[in-house]
């Protein structure tokens, strides 16, 4: 797809990742630099100047030749000039400049800054002119948040740090006779198991001599790895530190089973390994597979599994809040540690490149037979998943504070309980749908909710072709989005006294999740599935049948729209007709409305539909709950 096609298909949904409209009317605006520093320290994105937002919709205006000449001058003097921004990043192939219709558009693409080049910030200064991209919006980064940027930039990883006061004492001497019996039988005769306790953390980056100050000492690493529980989190090491277990096999028990520190074992690293590897292993299917005369238990499902955990231990940022969780669930894990990613989330899909937030813990973990160095580990996990035909692991990216949290889910693309449902709610409507809209719907069931960037993960499909696919699905009442543009997520239409824009699963944690009496059949049996699974098979209350258009009537519905979805300058009358001809016997929400008529939602809440309903000439499904993402609107009597 090219920029002009990606340009309009932003335009349009306003969801592809990371893009920022802005006029540039009276000149570069000022704003675009906190936009600047804001998406090179995130996952950089595109800014397009000539364009504006109105009532809810972007309208590619364009710049005149002054005007293109003014922002390129001002767009290069400021990238180059240190006392603005502390980097340029871009590059001349980076800023273009595209036609639509007579207009010109200039477009600047910025790249995602490297660790070593975080932070971007303005002014001179990082502390109080760094920003980051959350959601639509740039937002200055607290002091804190900087420093650890800062900490991520520096050469020397993190956990090389040498901890003053700290020595071997603080190590719990019987975990390190563990990681050597580990290490002799991963490795045999390891020269590296002959030499003194002090002479093996050197080699391992547990113990460190500084050449220019003189300094030695005991590193992070070492203390986290092989430390007693009170001396990792005394307040000159991390006193964040915390790794807890938890496992969630019974609905009716908070946790089946659990283990975090509690006074009765050294919780360092390994011992919290070596104690939460066979409880976490237990959970996948066991057959084994002969390697020539040897039997070998571990499945590429177990690899998968152990890179994820050992991911998560070695990429953390342990100064962060939260700690390390890890979860298991009869359907799924889920890994969770704090801190950032050191790469885009396109470099970690693609895999090759490999940025360690603690080197020395990796090579630890390494020569035990965990974790990988080449880049490889994301790819490990997704390609030893999907030897089980599982669903793709969801990498989710957290702020306030900074945590990533990996789920592995134990449930087929599509089960078979599940196409069948969809099978008996949809009818013949299942066989006009195409496999990416299936595979959408079949998200949502499963999962609660899905978005564009899940789809990614589960499809071989460009943003712009899943934006359409989602927007097509919304449009004929399968899908409700929750409106927020480009993170928007998107459900299964739900009805009953719940909002349909809250999370929705406390109903069927709590058991006043209710079906509609009129459409109960539809429904398989999920029983076997947890009460509090966020993979609960309907992800909400009940479903609302008379959402879903039939292939004739949404036909019978575009000729009714045709005369206004033709033209750009149809009469308000005109499009008020065509309103009330709609939704005359039927219930349409605002989003079904604007793919027939053509138009924007947001246009036409604010244009027509809140007016008509002012006016009575319209009526809400739901007039208690005015903005609910789903409401929709059919015409009264009167006018009907």
């Amino acid at each position: 797809m090219d920029l002009l096609d990606r340009i309009l298909a932003a335009a349009l949904a306003g969801e592809t990742d990371d893009w920022e409209f802005k006029s540039a009317k009276g000149g570069l605006p000022r704003s675009f630099w906190e936009t600047y520093s804001a998406m090179a320290n995130s996952q950089g994105g595109v800014v397009v100047l000539g364009a504006v937002e109105h009532e809810g919709r972007i309208r590619l205006e364009g710049l005149t030749d002054a005007e293109l000449s003014r922002c390129r001058k001002a767009l290069w003097d400021g990238l180059n000039n240190r006392g603005l921004v502390s980097i340029n990043l871009v590059q001349p192939g980076h800023i273009r400049v595209i036609d639509i219709d007579g207009k010109s558009l200039l477009v600047v693409t910025i790249p995602r800054a490297s660790r070593t080049q975080r932070p971007v910030y303005l002014r001179g200064n990082p502390l109080g002119n760094t920003y980051q991209r959350r959601h639509e919006g740039d937002y200055r980064l607290g002091d804190v948040e900087v420093r650890r940027m800062l900490a991520d930039a520096d050469e020397l990883p993190v956990d090389q740090r040498i901890l003053p006061g700290f020595g071997l004492s603080d190590l719990d001497a019987a975990t390190l006779l563990q990681y050597r019996q580990r290490l002799r039988l991963v490795k045999g005769d390891h020269p590296w198991l002959a030499l003194p306790d002090q002479d093996l953390l050197e080699r391992l980056g547990g113990w460190r001599r500084d050449r220019v100050t003189g300094q030695e000492g005991l590193t992070l690493a070492g203390l986290l790895m092989f430390g007693k529980d009170a001396a990792l989190r005394d307040a000159a090491a991390v006193p964040n530190y915390f790794v807890d277990y938890r496992e969630k096999l019974d609905p009716a028990l908070r946790w089946t089973d659990r283990l975090c520190p509690d006074g009765t074992w050294e919780a360092n690293l390994f011992q919290f390994y070596t104690r939460v590897w066979p409880k976490l292993s237990a959970g996948l299917p066991q057959p084994f597979r002969l390697e020539g005369e040897m039997r070998r238990d571990e499945t590429p499902a177990h690899e998968a599994l152990r890179e994820a955990f050992v991911n998560a231990l070695i990429h953390a940022d342990y100064v962060g809040v939260g700690g390390v969780v890890v979860e298991r669930y009869p359907d799924r894990f889920v890994i969770e540690n704090p801190g950032t990613l050191l790469v885009s989330l396109r470099q970690y899909h693609q895999g090759g490149v490999s940025e360690c937030r603690n080197k020395s813990l990796q090579q630890m973990f390494l020569l035990i037979g965990g974790g990988e160095r080449a880049g490889s580990g994301a790819d490990k996990i997704r390609s030893g998943w999907r030897t089980q035909h599982w669903r793709a692991p969801r990498l989710d990216l957290f702020t306030e504070p900074d945590r990533v949290r990996l789920t592995l889910p134990m449930v087929s693309l599509i089960p078979v309980e599940t196409l069948e449902w969809l099978r008996r709610w949809l009818g013949t409507r299942m066989e006009t749908l195409t496999s990416s809209e299936l595979q959408a719907l079949a998200t949502a069931a499963l999962e609660g909710a899905v978005s564009n960037a899940r789809l990614q993960e589960l499809l071989n499909a460009h943003a712009a072709d899943i934006t359409r696919t989602l927007a097509r699905l919304c449009a004929e009442g399968l899908l409700v989005s929750d409106n927020r543009r480009r993170w928007t997520t998107y459900r299964l239409p739900v009805h009953g006294s719940q909002d349909a824009s809250a999370d929705g699963h406390e109903a069927v944690r709590t058991g006043s999740a209710h079906w509609d009496p009129d459409f109960a059949h539809v429904g398989p049996d999920f029983a076997h599935l947890p009460a509090d699974s966020v993979r609960s098979p309907l992800g909400s209350a009940r479903l609302r049948p008379d959402f879903a258009h039939s292939p004739e009537e949404w036909s019978a519905m575009q000729a009714l729209a045709a005369n206004v979805a033709q033209t750009r300058k149809a009469a308000p009358e005109q499009v008020r007709q065509a309103i009330i001809a709609l939704c005359t016997g039927r219930f349409l929400t605002a989003e079904a409305l604007g793919v027939l008529l053509g138009r924007h939602p947001g246009g036409l809440r604010s244009r027509y539909l809140k007016p008509m309903v002012e006016q009575r000439l319209l009526r809400l499904r739901y007039p208690t709950s005015v903005h609910r993402p789903d409401q929709a609107y059919t015409a009264t009597e009167t006018t009907a």
